[in-house]
């Protein structure tokens, strides 16, 4: 026969087993979704593999290609210590242009080009996402403000 007391660890046990089981469901789904910031000079120090991460900087004026397929577009990034080629077959934001920042989304794949699934560009001449900002102001490279225009970073 079953004492009250150990029934009582017995469900003790089994809620805490439930919310383990829980807790590591939950960890599995976020880390799939999860996407590391990364700048240009970090993925030449330190690679993320095959893990999706985020890599933010300036694309680089006369570098922005349409390849052959008619689909494909390449152009490379910098953080101004460091460049990046990038390849995208998404169509890329109508505020994209050489001298912007942003923020891409994807794979570095084994021949050193990074492999966009998304293209963010800033929403207007004085946004500049946070991360990116960030990048630019550990080079050294960052200008806050355009001419007569402040540049105002996401997060602030």
């Amino acid at each position: 026969m079953m004492t009250r007391k150990k029934r009582r660890l017995y469900m003790l046990l089994l809620a805490l087993a439930g919310l383990g089981t829980a807790t590591a469901l939950t960890l599995t789904a976020f880390e799939e979704n999860v996407a590391f910031f990364f700048s240009p000079s970090d993925l030449v120090t330190k690679p993320p593999g095959d893990k999706r991460v985020r890599v933010g900087g300036l694309v680089e004026g006369g570098s922005v290609v349409k390849v052959d397929d008619g689909v494909t577009t390449r152009f490379t990034i910098t953080d101004t210590a460091h460049s990046v080629t990038i390849t995208t077959d998404r169509p890329l934001p109508d505020l994209f242009r050489e001298g912007q920042g942003v923020l891409v989304e994807g794979r570095l794949g084994a021949d050193g080009v990074f492999v966009a699934s998304e293209v963010l560009a800033k929403h207007d001449e004085k946004y500049m996402p946070k991360e990116v900002a960030d990048a630019l102001k550990a080079s050294g490279q960052f200008k806050p403000e355009l001419p007569g225009k402040p540049v105002y970073e996401a997060g602030k």
